[in-house]
């Protein structure tokens, strides 16, 4: 299974400054935004990557995570010349996706909570398999709709009168043959390639298996000014309640045993003096938290 985070778009929604860089590098709390969605990939425990984003802003993602060998993975970049819709990704990703699986995650998506379902859905995937979550406004996302018996028969995009308050998140898993049906899609009425269309495609061969979020999960949408101050805001809560931070990719990476310790140990001693620096070396120290997170 391969991971690809789709990291572009315009950001028009958070003008003026999404002018002078891209809204998956804004801070959220004590991190780049992209550092959430790429630390779920790692949470699945996918290790190939493949960051799709504009020419202005891969240069800083590169930056950020370079060949991805420091935590145990393989990371790769590729350029969307400009926004072409989400279902794009598996066109400028084929080379990437060869023959494998891919799981694809939108670069201004949070998920927080028990993620142990995204693996086991990654491993029982037989064509393609969404996410639905329960929202209060469903007509601003791909919208899930259910038979008497619970069976999923349609997903409509942004529908004026919604069939449930089931939405679509933005992660989603797919066989082989992704790229394939994603170059049969034709441009909806905006110009792009409709990701819902893709999931269509799956459903109509009756190979689409929707999961629904427990209560227990957050998913946070981060493509408004309010929705990004909310993000921080749980973020900070969270974080600042345990004293244990949410989608630090270094931590993970030794948690999952993409590295050993003394990989962990050269990762935090290369960092400048800082907050984040000594929350690692907590992390180092403490070996009674490594095990039971092994457990």
């Amino acid at each position: 299974m391969k991971g690809i985070i789709l990291a572009g778009g315009s950001g028009s929604r958070l003008y003026p400054v999404s002018q002078a860089y891209s809204k998956q590098l804004i801070m959220i709390y004590d991190k780049p935004m992209i550092y959430y969605p790429f630390s779920v990939l790692m949470l699945a425990g996918i290790k190939e990557a493949l960051i799709i984003s504009n020419e202005e802003t891969l240069p800083y993602y590169r930056k950020l995570f370079g060949d991805g060998s420091q935590l145990g993975m393989s990371i790769s970049y590729a350029l969307q010349e400009e926004p072409r819709g989400i279902a794009d990704a598996f066109l400028v990703g084929e080379n990437f996706i060869g023959k494998d699986s891919v799981t694809l995650i939108l670069g201004d998506n949070i998920f927080y909570g028990k993620l142990d379902f995204i693996r086991k859905a990654i491993q029982g995937n037989e064509g393609g398999t969404v996410f639905g979550y329960y929202v209060n406004d469903p007509e601003r996302y791909g919208v899930v709709e259910f038979n008497a018996s619970g069976k999923v028969i349609s997903i409509e995009e942004k529908p004026k009168r919604p069939k449930s308050n089931y939405a679509v998140v933005g992660l989603y898993i797919y066989d082989r043959t992704v790229s394939e049906k994603a170059r049969s899609l034709q441009p909806s009425a905006r110009g792009e390639l409709e990701i819902t269309d893709l999931n269509n495609l799956y459903l109509k061969e009756k190979r689409l298996k929707v999961e629904l979020f427990g209560r227990g999960i957050a998913w946070l949408d981060t493509g408004t000014p309010r929705s990004l101050l909310e993000a921080a805001t749980f973020i900070g809560a969270v974080e600042n309640r345990q004293g244990l931070k949410i989608a630090c990719i270094e931590e993970i990476a030794y948690m999952m045993n993409f590295i050993d310790r003394k990989m962990f140990k050269e990762i935090i001693d290369s960092m400048p003096l800082s907050s984040y620096r000594e929350y690692l070396n907590k992390i180092y120290r403490d070996k009674q938290l490594y095990n039971r997170y092994q457990d």
